[in-house]
């Protein structure tokens, strides 16, 4: 971690209750599974409300709340990992090669990434996924392939004020190669910038994982925290929304609050300027 990072994390309660929430969450969506009972188990008593057999009750199949939203847990947050991660890495690729290239590679490359940004992302996302009702997998990729475009205009950006440093020339001039210089030089300037890319992503594909869950236009089969939303909200006229629908809904809220936090750690640090409220 660089030496902004830590200062500034020193001074920012958010920043810090952020980074351990998330940790706790990732720590949770790891061993959480491990010691529950299958989310898919059916009993006789369904609706029942939160025992000491059953800590957040049952659904109306008779399954495990509980051991639904441990497994809804470690579902989004594999999704924000892997999404956040692809699409981070897409980012850079593209973005360093544009910014490092120049010429007919850069204008390209950019024509592209502005014909992406231009798009309304979001909906199309939907209408593809109302069609095809992607699974985890394909969710992931669809997510990353129209997230991607954001952070490699930024990182391109920074690429072209990075290769006329003297470092960089001075690499060139005893003879390193485009993919050493942009591996070996150029990456490591820009951790900044990819952290904060990196959490926007992961930030971006939770909320739009819980969100086409929610509505019903992806995967079913799986379980998320969107996927509980969605089954819950069938019986909301029924008091088992108390812990049925509340407990998926604080957990995705806490995610989402996790990111904001790190990722607004991550702006003060790229640009000092900004302060908090």
């Amino acid at each position: 971690m660089h030496i902004s990072i830590r200062q500034n994390l020193k001074r920012d309660v958010k920043a810090q209750a952020g980074l351990g929430l998330i940790l706790l969450l990732f720590l949770g969506a790891i061993l959480i599974p491990l010691l529950i009972q299958d989310p898919d188990a059916f009993s006789t008593h369904i609706f029942a409300p939160p025992s000491a057999q059953h800590w957040l009750g049952t659904n109306d199949l008779g399954q495990d709340i509980f051991s639904r939203l441990g497994y809804g847990l470690r579902t989004s947050m594999l999704i924000s990992l892997s999404a956040g991660m692809l699409a981070t890495s897409i980012s850079v690729i593209v973005g360093m090669w544009s910014g490092f290239a120049g010429g007919w590679t850069d204008m390209v490359i950019m024509r592209i990434i502005d014909a992406l940004l231009i798009l309304p992302s979001i909906i199309i996302i939907i209408l593809i996924s109302a069609f095809i009702r992607p699974n985890m997998g394909s969710l992931i990729v669809i997510i990353s392939l129209f997230h991607w475009a954001g952070g490699a205009r930024i990182i391109r950006g920074q690429t072209l004020v990075l290769k006329h440093k003297t470092h960089i020339s001075c690499a060139k001039t005893f003879g390193a190669g485009k993919w050493y210089t942009l591996t070996r030089h150029i990456n490591p300037d820009l951790g900044n910038i990819i952290t904060a890319s990196f959490l926007h992503n992961a930030r971006s594909a939770v909320f739009l994982e819980a969100g086409m869950a929610f509505i019903g236009i992806s995967s079913l089969s799986s379980v998320s925290l969107g996927t509980m939303m969605h089954n819950a909200f069938k019986f909301y006229y029924l008091p088992v929304w108390l812990w049925w629908l509340l407990p998926p809904g604080i957990m995705l809220s806490l995610i989402l609050l996790s990111f904001t936090f790190l990722d607004n750690l991550m702006q003060k640090v790229i640009d000092p300027r900004l302060k908090d409220d």
